[in-house]
């Protein structure tokens, strides 16, 4: 079986930390940002220097493509994003993109024979961390966005996407974006970000699907007083009764399936002044699970919660859902042949997070690829995966293109 290059891996792992280099180990890559399109530019050079030429579509989404010995032959494509969150690290996203160009590479280099196309691709925005939402490009290809109103979306700065789109210089054609009829397969290769695989010393994870997910906002009315000359009897304090149903919220949830996971990770408190007692109180509630059932018991318990904690009123409003996507099984079942031959150690396992691949699975047969992430960091500086792992991972993502290809 074929296998990819260790020292090509490490040294684009190494080029590309430093566009965004942030100074502690990990990257500040907004999308479309300088740092970014110095990304895109490195993508297009090592792409060129071995013989393929890239184009792009009208969302920026950059597409390499290694041409095959059958003409007309639909593309296997692998694609993941450049861009990072505020001090991230140097795997998510973009290793993804590094496994697509090393695959390309090492076919191009190797000559090794593929009857399809294989294209190696970037999202644009797929963290959304300057210009929400995330998964913004793969949105409107995949029909869940209206452009108009991506377009319009704004930085904290006030500057829109459309504008970063066209002062970016990539914007293309519209005839360029993925699609049905020109594409067979879409695979991604993704760290884990999480501790699951390390904890149980599994080299792949093999992904079958993306978490179904609900986020609630709930939030919590009193009066606002004075700190000092209101006695404790006398007050409605929204803070601990959103404590309390926190709480409550949790100590109901544990009882349910324990794989189950929910976060708090947003509070607004107002007037969030240390001399007076908050009168609102609005947190998140993000709850994930791969069965629908336990996703709607979840709801039930925030329905079903008490009206009024510590003399303050409760109201709960859904902020957005997700169902859980399931990734094709033929797909799925390549990975696990491929990592097999190799004699690695694999899992199957949903993702938590949400990727691009979760949209193009509605479109075309698409699945996942998890490798390690140390001590499951991730969205961090910390984040780091061994270059040995990369490769593994990479030498399953080769073998499952070369697998699909027979079809």
């Amino acid at each position: 079986m074929y296998t990819c290059n260790k020292d090509r891996i490490q040294n684009k792992i190494e080029t590309f930390a430093t566009f965004g280099d942030a100074g502690n180990g990990g990257i500040t890559r907004f999308s479309l940002s300088d740092e970014a399109l110095q990304a895109r530019a490195e993508f297009v050079k090592r792409m060129k220097a071995v013989g393929v030429e890239t184009v792009t579509d009208d969302m920026a989404n950059m597409y390499a493509t290694l041409p095959g010995t059958e003409p007309g032959l639909p593309r296997i494509v692998m694609a993941s994003h450049c861009d990072s969150v505020r001090n991230g690290g140097n795997y998510d996203g973009i290793l993804g993109v590094i496994s697509a160009m090393e695959v390309v590479e090492t076919i191009a280099i190797e000559k090794i024979p593929h009857r399809h196309p294989i294209t190696a691709m970037i999202w644009t925005n797929e963290e959304g961390s300057l210009y929400p939402p995330a998964m913004m490009s793969s949105g409107v290809v995949c029909g869940k966005f209206l452009k108009d109103k991506i377009l319009a979306s704004k930085s904290p700065e006030g500057k829109t996407f459309g504008e970063a789109l066209e002062q970016s210089g990539y914007a293309g054609d519209e005839a360029n974006r993925l699609n049905p009829n020109d594409y067979m397969a879409m695979l991604e290769l993704h760290i884990e970000q999480g501790p699951v695989l390390e904890a149980e010393k599994k080299e792949i994870g093999v992904v079958v699907g993306v978490l179904g997910m609900v986020n609630y906002r709930i939030r919590t009315y009193g009066q606002s007083d004075h700190a000092g000359t209101t006695p404790m009897a006398y007050r409605r304090d929204a803070l601990l009764a959103a404590a309390s149903a926190l709480k409550y919220l949790h100590t109901e949830l544990d009882k349910l399936d324990s794989n189950l996971v929910y976060t708090t990770g947003n509070i607004i408190c107002h007037p969030n002044i240390h001399t007076v007692i908050p009168d609102h109180v609005d947190f998140s509630l993000d709850a994930r699970h791969q069965n629908p059932e336990v996703i709607k018991q979840v709801v039930e318990v925030i329905k079903n919660m008490p009206k009024e904690f510590d003399k303050c009123e409760v109201k709960y409003q859904e902020a957005w859902a997700r169902k859980t996507v399931n990734f094709n099984e033929e797909l799925v079942g390549l990975v696990q042949k491929s990592a097999d031959a190799f004699g690695y150690t694999s899992k199957k396992m949903y993702s938590g997070a949400g990727h691009d691949a979760q949209y193009v699975a509605d479109m075309i047969p698409t699945t996942m690829i998890f490798v390690p992430s140390k001590d499951g960091h991730s969205h961090c500086e910390l984040e780091f995966t061994s270059v040995e792992e990369c490769w593994r991972g990479i030498n399953v993502l080769l073998q499952t293109v070369l697998e699909v290809d027979k079809k």
